[in-house]
C-alpha cells in the first residue's frame, strides 16, 4: 500500500492547478482510489483498495468556511488555478471564501468534485488523463 511520504513526494511537484492531472495519475499509480480534501485545515484522506485509509496531519491551523457558497466564483477561481496563475496555499483559501467545505477526488470516474457545506455538488470536474 502506499504511504503518505509517497504522497508528499508526489505533491512536491506540484506548483500550480496545471500540474495536477500528472499529480493524479501519480497517486493513483501508488494505488489511491480517492481522496477527501477538507479546505478548513488542509487534512487529506486518501482510500486504496480493500478498505484500506491513510490521513495527511492538517496544513494549517482552522480557516473559517463561508456558509455561503458561489460556484460561479468557483469555476472562476478553479479555471485561473489551472491556468497556473494561483498556487495550491492561495487556491485553499479562496476555496473557503467562496464556501467551499472539501472536494473527493474518485480515480476510477477520475472527477474532482466540490462540496459545500451543506455536502451540496457544487462543480463536477473532470481531470484530464494525461
Amino acid at each position: 500500500m502506499f504511504t503518505i511520504e509517497q504522497i508528499k513526494a508526489a505533491h512536491a511537484k506540484v506548483k500550480s492547478g496545471a500540474d495536477f492531472p500528472k499529480y493524479i495519475q501519480e497517486i493513483k499509480q501508488l494505488g489511491v482510489s480517492a481522496y477527501h480534501h477538507y479546505v478548513a485545515d488542509g487534512h487529506i484522506k486518501y482510500y486504496g483498495e480493500n478498505n484500506f485509509t491513510i490521513s495527511a496531519d492538517a496544513k494549517w491551523a482552522d480557516r473559517p468556511v463561508a456558509n455561503v457558497s458561489d460556484s460561479t466564483k468557483l469555476k472562476h477561481t478553479l479555471q485561473i488555478h489551472q491556468q497556473g496563475q494561483t498556487n495550491y496555499p492561495t487556491f485553499c483559501l479562496q476555496a473557503a471564501e467562496i464556501g467551499v467545505e472539501k472536494w473527493i477526488v474518485d480515480m476510477k470516474k477520475m472527477t474532482c468534485t466540490y462540496y459545500d457545506k451543506a455536502s451540496n455538488e457544487m462543480l463536477v470536474e473532470p481531470i484530464p488523463v494525461i
